[in-house]
């Protein structure tokens, strides 16, 4: 079983940066694919990006590409979301998830242990 504990969430002007943080207990992270994924109010929960467990290759949603980078610390068992440049539309609640797989899927269902959601509030 693995527990997933995010942060960094928080309110921010357009423009303006956060970097979320979401750190694993009970496995380690180089032995998972990490995605992110947001979900705003009366949406559906979106992928943002990943990174895959065997090449440590990354993955972005084409409207975050750019803006926000992804990056993961084997001895911290921690992965990162690092969002510069937020626009009003990328304010939802995000998620951090893992699956044993190798294939970083862009659905959730795909996903077999999540965080408890952080939430991010980006004003015009």
């Amino acid at each position: 079983h693995v527990q997933l504990v995010e942060s960094g969430g928080g309110s921010v002007q357009a423009g303006g940066s956060l970097r979320l943080s979401c750190v694993a207990s009970g496995r380690s992270l180089s032995t998972l694919t990490l995605g992110w994924f947001r979900q705003a109010p009366g949406e559906e929960r979106e992928f943002v990006g990943g990174v895959k467990r065997t090449t440590g290759s990354i993955e972005y949603h084409d409207s975050v590409k750019g803006r926000f980078t992804i990056s993961k610390d084997n001895a911290k068992n921690a992965g990162y979301l690092q969002m510069n440049s937020l626009k009003p539309e990328d304010a939802a609640v995000y998620f951090c998830a893992v699956r044993n797989g190798t294939i970083l899927f862009r659905t959730p269902m795909q996903y077999n242990f999540w965080g408890q959601g952080t939430q991010v509030t980006v004003s015009s």
